[in-house]
């Protein structure tokens, strides 16, 4: 394995002006490459000032036949780092592997991370959002299953009245992830990815209401289910059909608090989103009137159920959008710095080449 190291100077460290803390782990870059792309992807790498360690093992690579290479790099610079691998064309003919490194200990990578711009924990690596946005939309078995049975809570939740079952179907429903891939969709003008999502919700939602619906009548002619328990007062279950403008504004703080939490390092707001909106039991409330046949609870509850999706699908896209624009200029005050840099090593190595001239009589 043949690696190279490179060495920040302290003196670029000062003119670049920066003062970031340390605030979470770099990034492991992992390339597989073809042999003749391996010094371009070098280049790339090296002369960047928030990339240390990289290293390239030689011939390690047996498909693609080629080379691997290995980098530690600042999470904040992840995606002018992927743009530019891109740019060699390296996902088309290898793979480009981003792994978080949680425990590392190197002094070079240390402050590799603190100058460079921005803070790691806001940094937004598109090619991860991108890639989760896919997985959470694919229309499959696992998610259709969680996502009628958080609905069959739902719906007893709402015959028994009990706020604490709601709260179970709403963090046991999957649906968060589509409605963020909506909004990924739109800011990342990915049309397949924007069909894709919608097409899991809407189906996902009709064949849960669907089954809700046929259980809720067999349980009806059984005797298990009342009309009057749904018909009735229910104090702590009311809000679910009877939307107001209170569910358009905490649908739009939920999205906000999600997306952020799908797009920082730090990932300790999802469940208190998934708590907050009323999409889950929305479906279940539908799928119960329907069964007792009383429309007024179906409407209401599918105005809930709308109110929600279209309200966190907007705010996920305006705060995607908004961290967009924040980080192309952290991107584009990024590369100057980086320019300097290079410009600087430059005619640092110019000076040391250059022959002495002739001696001064």
């Amino acid at each position: 394995m043949r690696v190279r190291r490179r060495t920040t100077s302290t003196a670029s460290a000062r003119t670049s002006g920066i003062r970031i803390r340390q605030t979470v782990p770099v990034q492991h870059l992992r390339v597989l490459v073809p042999s003749d792309l391996t010094e371009a992807v070098l280049g790339a790498l090296i002369d960047d000032p928030a990339v240390s360690g990289v290293a390239v093992s030689r011939g390690a690579s047996l498909k693609p036949v080629g080379d691997m290479i290995f980098a530690d790099i600042a999470r904040e610079a992840t995606n002018d780092i992927v743009d530019r691998l891109r740019a060699l064309r390296v996902h088309k003919v290898g793979s480009i592997h981003l792994v978080p490194v949680q425990t590392w200990l190197s002094e070079e990578a240390y402050r590799n991370e603190r100058e460079a711009p921005g803070s790691g924990a806001d940094a937004v690596i598109w090619a991860d959002v991108t890639q989760r946005a896919y997985e959470d939309s694919e229309l499959n078995w696992t998610y259709v299953s969680f996502l009628t049975m958080a609905t069959m809570i739902a719906s007893i939740a709402i015959i028994t009245d009990s706020q604490i079952l709601v709260i179970g179907a709403m963090v046991l429903g999957p649906e968060f992830g589509a409605i963020a891939a909506l909004g990924v969709a739109i800011v990342r003008r990915r049309p397949r990815l924007l069909w894709l999502a919608a097409r899991t919700l809407v189906f996902g939602f009709l064949v849960a209401i669907a089954a809700v619906t046929v259980l809720s009548a067999v349980g009806r002619r059984v005797g298990l289910i009342d009309p009057a328990q749904i018909t009735g007062q229910r104090a702590g279950t009311a809000f679910i059909y009877q939307p107001n403008v209170w569910s358009l504004i905490v649908a739009v703080i939920a999205a906000a608090a999600g997306v952020l939490s799908l797009t920082s390092s730090k990932v300790g707001g999802l469940s208190g989103v998934f708590i907050s909106v009323t999409t889950v039991p929305a479906a279940g409330n539908i799928a119960l009137g329907i069964a007792i046949g009383d429309w007024a609870e179906v409407s209401g509850s599918a105005q809930q159920l709308l109110i929600n999706l279209v309200g966190m699908a907007v705010a996920g896209a305006l705060v995607l959008a908004l961290q967009q624009a924040v980080w192309s200029r952290v991107s584009a005050y990024r590369a100057r710095l980086v320019e300097r840099l290079r410009q600087r090593r430059r005619n640092d190595r110019t000076t040391t080449t250059r022959p002495n001239g002739p001696a001064r009589r």
